[in-house]
C-alpha cells in the first residue's frame, strides 16, 4: 500500500483499551474530533459490512459551530490488531456528501480506505497508526494535507490519551 497520510501515536495504554476507546460508542463521545472539538452522535455496527457514523461539533461561534458527520463500512475487522474501514462525509444518515459540502478543497477523496493498526509495546502502551492510502491524484493528496487532517487528528488522539487515563 503506497502511503498518503500516517499519523501514529504511542499511547500509554494497554492495546485492549485502544481498542475499546475506538469501537465503543460511549468511549469514542470522550475523545472523537480534534481539540475544542465534542461528538455528539457516534453510531458503531462493529462487524464486517457494518456501518458507523460519528458527528463532531466545532466550538461555539466558529466557523465549525454545527455537527459534521463522518460515515463508512467495515471491511475488515481483526480484534485488538486493526480496522480497516471506508471513510466519507456524510449526512447525519450516513448518506455520502461531497466533501466540499463541509469547507473542504474541491480535490479532497470523496471516499478514502482507512487502516487503523493497534500494535502492542508491552509495559502497557500501544503504538496507534492511522493510514490513508495515497489517492489517485497529485491534487487529492495536496487537497488532503491541506485539509488540517493530520494536525486535527494529532489533536483528537491528545484527547483520546486523555481518555484512556
Amino acid at each position: 500500500m503506497d502511503k498518503g497520510v500516517v499519523i501514529e501515536q504511542i499511547l500509554n495504554a494497554p492495546r485492549e483499551a485502544v481498542w475499546k476507546a475506538w469501537t465503543e460508542p460511549e468511549l469514542l463521545k470522550k475523545w472523537w474530533g480534534p481539540e475544542g472539538f465534542t461528538a455528539p452522535s457516534i453510531k458503531v455496527d462493529l462487524r464486517e459490512g457494518g456501518r458507523y457514523i460519528f458527528a463532531m461539533h466545532g466550538p461555539e461561534g466558529s466557523e465549525w459551530d454545527h455537527n459534521m458527520y463522518s460515515a463508512g463500512e467495515y471491511k475488515e475487522i481483526v480484534p485488538n490488531e486493526k480496522l480497516v474501514v471506508t471513510d466519507y462525509f456524510s449526512d447525519s444518515e450516513g448518506n455520502m456528501i461531497k466533501p466540499s459540502q463541509e469547507g473542504q478543497d474541491k480535490n479532497f477523496p470523496e471516499v478514502t480506505t482507512v487502516t487503523v493498526l493497534f500494535e502492542d509495546l508491552g509495559g502497557k502502551r500501544t503504538k496507534l497508526s492511522i493510514i490513508y492510502p495515497r489517492p489517485k491524484t497529485q491534487e487529492q493528496m495536496d487537497a488532503m494535507l491541506k485539509s488540517g487532517m493530520k494536525e486535527g487528528w494529532m489533536t483528537s488522539l491528545d484527547k483520546l490519551e486523555k481518555a484512556l487515563e
